[in-house]
């Protein structure tokens, strides 16, 4: 009871002492940003790099996230050759992308190397904290070697606010030389690179099949 009167009686003198709330609504704000965002480390690594505890963490992560099984092969399908991006508070992993190389071709250009994303998740009790935006613009700044990135999501506005660019033209994988075309495929976006050639959204865009198309 007595914590009950001291809170109210805080509330109510915050209510009648408005520069004093301009200054707690401040002082709210840095400490939500040190200790939910600055507190958060990310790092990246390759696959093969990664120790049982850290692949076993990612998988977690992955399932609690998605709420998809199949996320425990995920180092089934990325058995070597991924990069991992990886957000870190303290020694919990809450948040997770992965990059393979594979290779796009936009109508009317060479075939490009393209740094391929997938498995991007936060787990949900530090969702809204701009964690999967942190990993992603890490992603972005480690992927050099790359001449475009790509990856299918059904959150277009959220990478939309990132930098990325949903392609409107049509989309088909291709393997060997068998075109598979997916009209019905959306959400495929793209982030264009230091390296990325002058592009047209509207045109078509295949991607070489390996093991799945999109």
């Amino acid at each position: 009871m007595v914590r009950l009167v001291g809170c109210l009686a805080s509330t109510f003198q915050l209510l009648i002492e408005p520069d004093k709330a301009l200054l707690y609504a401040e002082w709210h704000r840095a400490w939500y940003h040190y200790y939910m965002i600055e507190a958060v480390n990310i790092t990246s690594a390759p696959t093969e790099a990664l120790n049982a505890d850290t692949r076993s963490s990612i998988i977690q992560l992955c399932l609690v996230a998605f709420q998809e099984e199949d996320f425990r092969n995920l180092f089934s399908y990325i058995p070597s050759g991924g990069l991992h991006i990886l957000a870190y508070r303290g020694a919990e992993v809450v948040g997770h992308a992965v990059v393979t190389t594979r290779w796009l071709q936009p109508e009317g250009q060479r075939l490009l190397k393209t740094a391929y994303v997938d498995a991007v998740a936060t787990l949900p009790i530090y969702q809204g904290q701009s964690i999967g935006s942190a990993v992603m613009r890490h992603l972005a700044s480690v992927i050099p070697d790359y001449e475009i990135a790509c990856l299918a999501t059904e959150r277009v506005s959220f990478y939309a606010r990132l930098g990325w660019e949903e392609w409107r033209g049509p989309l088909a994988g291709r393997k060997e030389a068998e075109m598979m075309p997916t009209p019905e495929q959306t959400g495929i976006m793209i982030l264009r690179l230091a390296h990325t050639p002058p592009l047209d959204l509207d045109a078509s865009l295949t991607v070489e099949y390996d093991g799945r198309i999109w």
